[in-house]
């Protein structure tokens, strides 16, 4: 008896020896056909990426056939840049988004390689425990047994410990092919990373191609232009366009308070507080409020707003509390916004590559409502600031002081 328990006993140490270290996350079959499909995703996306890069020839080659109209051929245009910025701002979502991916899957690869040394370790182990004690443990386990039912049992137990054995083989070989399978999976994502952000760099080349495109287009038409007179006419309706519809908002504006006042609702108010700089980090001015010479005109013109050079894409804040009037494109003005801030005062926004807000939205002082751009009569990205107190345009200074 005592014979049969030493036995016992090192059959139990030779399976506590090759099962010390338990992973903590097991390997199966599914997680490894999981793992294969998120490499082919990635893999897949990376292609979708190099076949989706816009191509700026065929872009000029299709606004070739709209240079006879400038405001259908800005517009179009324009149409092509919002298009390019919303692949732009993807392609920025997907860099965060693998970055934060390769992150989890190298943490995924260091625990499978834990796994994998601590499985290998088990193994040999149980191999050189094997080894010293030899089929010799078995044979005694087996000769020691008091009867045929005690060996048949005796055997059971050594044949499920054989399986045993087997099946931690079996674990330790899907634990080297996850392994495999990481290491691939972050390749495949380190190389979508690098094609995501080369996309954005070839994207954004696009983008200054086609506003250097617009403005080039500009330039030829003003040249053509057959007396500065002509010219002179153009703009000044161009702006008579304008100001007809920002007329036209704000008598919409009107007829609603004058509503709620018959109805003795209460309209908005403006209190009197002083605006957010509508273009955080970026003072430059590169038109003032005021007469100035026209830069393409050379003549005396009213400039009804600033221009805030900024890059592509840099934020546009709303100056101030207000209901938002419009959120819409004009060929002249491009994407704009205009807001009403109570008491006959408004602010304008114009010439954004993207709009964040819709018409009949209120919005606070300092709340993202655009991103700057070069959409309508613009050659340059910048926002172009214009403040109005009851129907005529005011210096917008007054309120960034």
């Amino acid at each position: 008896m005592k014979h049969w328990k030493k036995v016992i006993c090192l059959l139990l140490t030779a399976v506590i020896v090759f099962t010390h270290s338990e992973p903590a996350h097991a390997v199966t079959n599914e997680s490894i056909r999981e793992k294969e499909k998120e490499i082919e995703k990635a893999k897949k996306e990376v292609s979708g990426l190099k076949s989706d890069l816009t191509d700026v020839e065929a872009v000029k080659k299709e606004l070739e056939k709209s240079k006879s109209d400038l405001a259908a051929y800005v517009a179009q245009l324009d149409s092509e840049l919002s298009g390019i910025q919303d692949k732009i701002a993807q392609y920025n979502t997907m860099i965060a988004e693998t970055e934060t991916q390769i992150q989890e899957t190298t943490e995924e690869l260091n625990e499978a390689v834990r796994q994998q040394e601590d499985q290998y370790e088990a193994m040999k182990r149980r191999i050189r425990f094997m080894y010293e004690k030899g089929d010799t443990l078995y044979l005694e386990l087996l000769f020691s047994s008091e009867g045929f039912a005690d060996m048949a049992n005796k055997a059971d137990y050594i044949e499920a410990l054989s399986r045993y054995d087997k099946n931690k083989l079996e674990e330790y070989v899907q634990i080297k092919e996850m392994v495999q399978l990481c290491k691939e999976q972050l390749e495949a994502e380190k190389e979508k990373l690098d094609v995501a952000k080369a996309a954005v760099e070839e994207e954004e080349a696009s983008v200054s191609a086609l506003i250097d495109e617009k403005q080039a287009r500009i330039d030829v038409v003003s040249d053509d232009i057959s007396a500065k007179e002509a010219a002179i006419r153009e703009y000044e309706a161009m702006i008579a366009q304008e100001n007809a519809e920002i007329a036209a908002l704000e008598k919409a504006v009107a007829e609603e308070k004058a509503r709620l006042e018959a109805e003795n609702a209460q309209a908005r108010v403006y209190n009197g507080g002083m605006f957010a700089w509508p273009c955080p980090g970026y003072k430059r001015i590169s038109d003032e409020y005021g007469n100035r010479i026209h830069p393409i005109l050379g003549t005396q013109q009213f400039h009804n707003g600033l221009d805030m050079a900024a890059p592509g894409g840099s934020a546009i804040l709303a100056a101030y509390d207000g209901d938002v009037v419009a959120a819409t494109y004009n060929a002249s003005m491009g994407n704009y916004v205009m807001i009403d801030h109570g008491s006959g005062l408004y602010t304008i926004y114009m010439h954004c590559s993207a709009l964040n807000v819709s018409k009949g939205q209120s919005v606070t002082k300092g709340q993202k409502i655009a991103a700057v751009g070069s959409t309508g009569r613009s050659t340059g990205n910048h926002l172009h600031f214009s403040v109005r107190l009851n129907g005529s345009y005011v210096s917008p200074w007054n309120y960034l002081k």
